[in-house]
Formats: C-alpha cells, structure tokens, sequence
C-alpha cells in the first residue's frame, strides 16, 4: 500500500505546489519570475539605446582644419620597366634597395584614362616595388615635383585579393557554422555599419566620444547577440552581463586614465587628428576606443557563460551548485581570453614597441610614457571588465535556469516523507 501513496503524492505535487517541496513546477515558476525581471530591465535599455541612437545621430561631417594632399587618383597597369643605376650620392635606405629608374603604366581609369605614361620608380622604405603587370594607384600632381612627371605611383591595387580572402573567410563560416554562421557574417555587417555609420561620424561631429560608444557598444551588441543567437532568456542574459561589464569597464577607464593624466594623444594618428579636429575630445576618444575594443571579446564570454549554464542546468541539482560547476569552466575561458586581450594590444603596437625599446630607455620611463601607458590602462581595464563579466553573467543566466530534478531523487525524497 506504501507505492500507490507515493504515486498518488508525486501525481498531486505539481497541482499543489506544498511551500517545502523542491519540485521542478517550484523551479519553473521562479524562472518565469526572473525571466520577467530580467526583461524589465532589457527593454527601458533598448528604448534608451534608440532614443540616444536618434539624438547623438551626427548630420553632414565637414571638411577638417587641415586640407586633405591635393591630387586625384587613378589606376593603371605596369608594362616595362627600366631600371638604372642611382646617381652616385644618393642615400642608401636601411632595409630598403635603392631602385631607380622609370616605368610605363596605362592608365585604366582617372585622369589621363587611357593614356599610357612614364613614371619614375618609387623610393624609400615601404615604397611599392614595381614589376610589369602590377596594378598600382597613382597621384594625378601636374607640376607638384620640379623636373618630374605628373603621375606618382603610390600603391599597390588590393581589392582583388582581399574580396577573394573575405570570400574564401565567409564559405569557411557558412561551411561550418550553416546558418548560425550566416546570422552571424550579418552580424558583423551590422557591426561594420554601425561603426562608419554613425560612432565615427558622431564622434567627428563633436559628441562625446565615451558617450557615442557607449550607445553604438550597445546598439551593436542588442543587434548582433540576438541576430546570431536568437530570441532567448539565454541571449538577454548575456547581454545584460555584457552591458554591466561594459559600465564597469568605461567607469574604471574614466577613473584611471584620470589618475594617470592621460591626454589621449600617445601616437603620431592622434597628435594628427587633434590637430585637424581641435574639438574631438581625445581621451573621450581614448575611453571610447577601451568599450569598443572590449565589446567583442565580452559578447564571446558572456554568451559562452550563458550557453554553459544552460546546458548545464538539466543536471544540476541545485542553483548553486549549477553556479560553481559554471564558474569552474568560465576560470579557465577567461584564462585564455586575458592573454588574447593583451597579446592582440601588443601585436598591434610592434613597430612602435621596437622602437622604443631600441632607445635604451630605462624600463620605468618606458613604462609610464604616454603611449605604454595608455595600453597598460586599456588592457588592465579590459581585463577587469573580462573578468567580472564571468560571475556577473553566471549569476544571472544561473537565476533563469530551468533545473530539473531527476526522477530518481525525487521519487527518493517522497519515499523519505
């Protein structure tokens, strides 16, 4: 007779619901709670992410302070080339060997199209290497070079090449990620847009660069999270966690590179850019580079955060446990993650890194220069922001799980009562 009680009590636990069970309707309804809570916080930040979209919306960008070389452009092929013996005197570029000589390029399209002209070899370091059937970029100067040609070669021509590189990158993503890799190249389409749509612009137009990226930072991540991963409480998770990590990483950003007396100009592109945009705010510009650059790396976290916890969540026996188990693989994702952050800031700074180094500075003075400086700060920043993005997301995505307890423990728990 101690069976059929026990079935008739797990028949009726879903109906009555007594306070002290831990049954999987308990479970579900508090997730439903949550999940609504969690939408009452998403939806007040999509309408203000559009609203602020339509009031920081830059109009027509003017020309700057400093007028852009004068010239226009044209594209031609090489033919023959003729190289001869530099005039004795001439210095030698390190790295560099010196050619001199002359080539003829036609012209395909610009000025002179058509036309087949004679241009002299370029010199100096980076300077384009020509050989016959090279597709180069050329300046149009009449007169700008005393005794020279109205044609400058400048460039190579690269849009084959690279169109045929993106193509080759997207049929490997389709290929592999099928439709969740489509969603996910529209993404990054979408991110693109963004960028030299409105955070670029905005920020020429004399907006607060910290704010624009805060905006754009948000407008990309709503737009490009569920286009490539769905409706889900499971994405709405993930973009809150990367919405709190992203104010904790410009709040941190705006107070140290206060401390440290940053000004935002530490390279030769910004000393530029502050001179022909006087009213760019350059350690605005500074901050807003920190949000933007830490977005895409905080969108790989926190959706890998929520995705373990939901797969996780059919197994686990309770919420905390669930949270640990998560938190457990998350160490070691974020392990990785930090090294990437500061390896791809180095990588991008070699040349300047080389530089400085073959100075023969003293190690202190290098560090606290401007420029190493502002890298310290970014990626410290960053990785603070990486790093709290882990429990942050956890938590939350944890509070929304569905657990469901297994049939034997539970049958367990009634045999007890």
């Amino acid at each position: 007779m101690a069976h059929p009680r026990r079935d008739e009590t797990r028949d009726a636990e879903p109906v009555n619901r007594p306070t002290g069970a831990h049954s999987h309707a308990t479970l579900t309804t508090a997730s439903t709670h949550t999940r609504r809570v969690v939408m009452a916080v998403l939806v007040p930040a999509m309408v203000a992410t559009a609203v602020m979209l339509v009031v920081l919306w830059p109009g027509q960008v003017g020309a700057g302070a400093v007028a852009p070389p004068s010239g226009e452009r044209a594209y031609g092929r090489v033919g023959q080339v003729v190289q001869q013996p530099c005039p004795p005197g001439q210095p030698a570029q390190p790295g560099s060997p010196a050619r001199c000589g002359n080539a003829a390029v036609q012209i395909g399209s610009g000025p002179g199209q058509g036309q087949t002209v004679t241009v002299q070899l370029p010199q100096g370091p980076g300077a384009p290497v020509l050989h016959p059937g090279d597709e180069v970029v050329l300046i149009f100067q009449p007169g700008a070079v005393p005794g020279g040609g109205d044609y400058v070669v400048i460039d190579h021509q690269r849009g084959r090449q690279l169109l045929s590189l993106l193509g080759l990158a997207a049929l490997v993503i389709i290929a592999f990620g099928r439709w969740r890799g489509l969603t996910a190249l529209i993404g990054l389409a979408v991110s693109f847009l963004v960028l030299l749509v409105f955070i670029l612009p905005a920020i020429l137009s004399g907006q607060s660069p910290l704010l624009v990226a805060v905006v754009g930072a948000s407008a990309i991540m709503f737009a490009v999270l569920y286009l490539t991963h769905g409706l889900s409480v499971h994405t709405s998770v993930a973009i809150l966690g990367t919405l709190a990590s992203l104010v904790l990483t410009g709040l941190l950003g705006a107070l140290f590179t206060g401390l440290a007396q940053l000004t935002g100009v530490g390279s030769d592109e910004s000393a530029l850019l502050s001179i022909m945009r006087g009213s760019v705010d350059m350690r605005g510009l500074l901050l807003a580079g920190i949000i933007i650059g830490s977005l895409g790396v905080l969108d790989d976290v926190t959706v890998t955060q929520a995705a373990t916890v939901a797969e996780l969540a059919p197994t686990a026996a309770s919420r905390l446990g669930l949270y640990r188990a998560a938190t457990r693989i998350g160490r070691a994702h974020v392990a990785s993650a930090v090294n990437t952050i500061v390896l791809a800031y180095a990588g991008a700074s070699l040349p300047l890194l080389l530089l400085v180094i073959a100075g023969n500075q003293d190690v202190s003075d290098l560090l606290t220069s401007e420029f190493l400086a502002q890298e310290i700060v970014r990626s410290a920043v960053g990785t603070i922001g990486l790093v709290a993005s882990v429990p942050i997301t956890t938590a939350r995505a944890t509070l929304v799980a569905e657990l469901r307890v297994p049939a034997a423990a539970l049958g367990g728990r009634h045999a007890a009562h």
